[in-house]
């Protein structure tokens, strides 16, 4: 009887990655790989890379010297780098990485499986063309429906903002939305495989849609997934602020199921800075969405990001994102120092800010946020939550869950809980998580 093959997949950066690296595992299976945790133990190694960041990129050439040395000493070890640094990179990864066997493309998940019975035969591949509209998303596989709490459920890709900063129109190419119908054909079977919450993935998710007459727009299909049976909880991400209508706002006054949260990422507090990023709107209109959502839905929390020394950001604009950190008080803030991405329009500007002063400002920035956050985990202290309990807490001695409002939370109680919303009420708001008690269920 022959032996198992064994994959491991190391994921770097969004959840689209996620998404697309649980699109993976479902493809490996279907010719006779398994999943590993162990790198010693496989046979076939993948990495699905994130190029957002050159810290990120570095991060995966990284990884793959000592990848490079595992096959050393196991010859027949295949190497495959797929995600954003494959499309970005190519021929280039081959020449850089000699001894990686397979780069597969955003739009190449569909060859895969061929790639990867090529390598087994010695056969070296790149595969990063980009697909017309009309065969991307018949070309990509769900996810397997089996297991787990909560997933992610692609209902659109790419992006045509095509921010300053953003290489990600250039590795993950233009928008397109999925049809509704399989949106919620995807959504019901993972809610008959037991998944209670499901997260509608995009890189905007607020342009959504055919942009046909009597077409679902995005306030639309959260209406539709709503509906399905056994989903319990919604959510979605990423939000870019200019595209969010007054329909989509409504939505989290009037739909039950969708969790009070939403990333809605700023990257700037100053005008001058926003107008040069390409963003698309003005402080004063990111701060009306933010007013109207607390309206409609005056519990909800606010993630975002936020770009520090970007080309032309002068102390004065540094201490105007500052300032809108203390106004929106974020519940948590994703914040980076800007590096240049290759073939975005902002790598052609003239970099002004030194390198210290950049990172002093992001750790300004940090802490000032650090305080935000702990401030309103502390303020919940004595209320009532409701969570979603997803299974063990990672010391395994408690449960682990998410409140609507994405405050990571543990609890004592029985495991057999996993996959239903309990009333908690919060004894303790720390750093990073909440800390409760489950009151009667």
């Amino acid at each position: 009887m022959n032996k198992a093959k064994k994959l491991y997949l190391e994921t770097f950066g969004c959840q689209m990655n996620v998404s697309d690296s649980e699109k993976i595992v479902t493809l490996m299976k279907g010719i006779g790989y398994q999943q590993t945790a162990d790198p010693v133990e496989a046979d076939l190694v993948l990495l699905n890379t994130c190029s957002i960041r050159a810290t990120a990129e570095q991060r995966v050439y990284g990884h793959l010297g000592k990848f490079k040395s595992m096959k050393k000493q196991k010859p027949g070890l295949i190497i495959g780098v797929g995600g954003c640094v494959a499309q970005q990179e190519g021929e280039r990864l081959l020449k850089k990485a000699p001894f990686v066997n397979l780069v597969f493309g955003t739009h190449n998940l569909h060859l895969l499986q061929k790639m990867v019975s090529g390598a087994e035969q010695g056969k070296q591949s790149v595969a990063t063309d980009f697909l017309d509209d009309e065969k991307r998303f018949d070309l990509f596989p769900h996810a397997e429906s089996e297991g787990g709490v909560s997933r992610f459920v692609t209902v659109m890709q790419g992006c045509d903002n095509f921010c300053a900063y953003c290489i990600v129109p250039h590795v993950r190419g233009r928008e397109i939305s999925r049809s509704a119908d399989k949106v919620v054909e995807e959504v019901a079977a993972l809610a008959a495989a037991g998944v209670t919450e499901v997260t509608l993935l995009g890189q905007n998710v607020n342009s959504y849609g055919f942009k046909e007459p009597g077409a679902p727009d995005f306030a639309d299909l959260l209406r539709l997934v709503a509906q399905v049976e056994g989903i319990e909880r919604l959510r979605f991400t990423t939000s870019h602020p200019k595209d969010i209508s007054p329909r989509l706002i409504a939505c989290f006054a009037e739909i039950g199921k969708l969790a009070p949260h939403i990333h809605l990422p700023a990257q700037s507090g100053s005008d001058a800075v926003l107008k040069g990023m390409n963003r698309g709107y003005t402080r004063a209109q990111y701060l009306e969405k933010v007013r109207a959502l607390r309206d409609a839905c005056p519990g909800i929390q606010f993630t975002g990001d936020m770009i520090v020394g970007f080309p032309g950001e002068d102390e004065a604009a540094f201490e105007q994102t500052m300032e809108l950190i203390e106004e929106v008080q974020y519940a948590d803030l994703f914040s980076f120092i800007y590096s240049a991405r290759p073939g975005t329009k902002a790598a052609e500007f003239p970099d002004e800010v030194k390198r210290a002063e950049k990172q002093a400002r992001l750790e300004r920035l940090q802490a000032a946020q650090k305080k935000i956050t702990l401030a309103r985990n502390e303020s919940f202290v004595g209320g009532v939550q409701q969570v979603l309990v997803e299974g063990p807490s990672s010391t395994g001695d408690a449960l682990f869950g998410r409140t609507g409002g994405n405050r990571a939370t543990v609890m004592d109680g029985d495991p057999a809980l996993a996959g239903r919303l309990v009333e908690v009420r919060i004894t303790e708001g720390l750093q990073t998580l909440l800390k409760g008690e489950i009151l009667d269920v």
